[in-house]
């Protein structure tokens, strides 16, 4: 509400990116927090009806947005989310992939699937859990790296949960890494994956494409059309038989079609998920609407 009052008293536009806070999936999850944001709605829909732009990252995040309150007339410009290329940055693979081994000794050069971000109800965790449970007897070969903070306690649960079904000593948990470490995982493992109930875009996802890696998601992940039609990963529903199709279907494969599809990530973030473009596509925006008011 500042920035709409801020702007409109100085006679500029001004852009929202919604970052997912629009996703009916939060209203069925939390209704009593639904109800005290319809008592908001009023002063925030002004903020979003005299917005130039009303930011989605995916298409699918605009068309669930429209679902969530009423009124819900504002102008929605899908602009994907972007991320700097790693390979711009001139970093050390090697290194980061050391550093990574170096806070997961225990898991030394053995095959791995990678979760990373907030170990949350949210993210599909327990599904994961389960879906590599039932996996794990026949790849013998494989682990199961857990990384992200436990903002909610859960972690000690999905513990037990795996001391239960047996798989506790194939499962890793580095807690929050950033930097090389994050790095270095993305690049190690053998694929990365996002079970999650809900993700308006995933930028883990798009880290992992960045460097090259097949992403593992279920069909809540916003983003997943794009990683389908490119064929850079597997995408099933965010169920517990969902998760257990996705792991399966990633081991059945033949090590040459995994290959195929790692070497086809790459060009997935660069056409569609790179920073570069994300930020031309912004400015273009506002010049034009810049354009306009001066030929009027």
């Amino acid at each position: 509400m500042a920035l709409r009052f801020a702007a409109r008293r100085a006679g500029k536009p001004y852009g929202i990116f919604a970052h997912g806070a629009l996703d009916p999936w939060f209203n069925r999850k939390y209704p009593l927090k639904h109800l005290k944001k319809l008592i908001y709605w009023p002063f925030q829909y002004a903020v979003l009806r005299d917005a130039l732009a009303v930011f989605f990252t995916t298409t699918t995040e605009r068309d669930l947005a429209i679902t969530s309150f009423r009124p819900n007339k504002w102008r929605s410009v899908v602009v994907p989310y972007g991320i700097s290329d790693p390979n711009d940055l001139q970093q050390d693979a090697a290194k980061e992939i050391e550093a990574f081994n170096m806070r997961l000794p225990k898991l030394g050069n053995r095959r791995f699937l990678l979760f990373l971000g907030r170990i949350h109800e949210k993210k599909g965790c327990d599904l994961l859990i389960k879906a590599f449970a039932k996996a794990a007897a026949s790849e013998p070969d494989v682990d199961l790296v857990m990384a992200g903070p436990d903002q909610t306690g859960m972690k000690a649960t999905l513990q037990q949960l795996a001391e239960q079904l047996g798989v506790a000593e194939r499962i890793h948990w580095p807690g929050l890494i950033s930097g090389e470490l994050k790095w270095g995982a993305l690049r190690a493992c053998e694929a990365f994956v996002l079970p999650s109930h809900q993700e308006n875009f995933g930028i883990a996802v798009v880290e992992a494409l960045a460097v090259g890696r097949p992403v593992l998601i279920s069909n809540q992940v916003n983003i997943w059309p794009e990683i389908e039609q490119d064929r850079a990963g597997l995408v099933e529903e965010d169920t517990q038989d969902g998760t257990d199709r996705l792991l399966q279907r990633w081991f059945d494969l033949p090590p040459a079609e995994r290959d195929a599809m790692a070497s086809r990530t790459r060009a997935c973030f660069t056409s569609r998920f790179a920073m570069d473009r994300t930020a031309l596509l912004i400015n273009s925006i506002f010049a034009s609407f810049n354009q306009k008011r001066k030929a009027c």
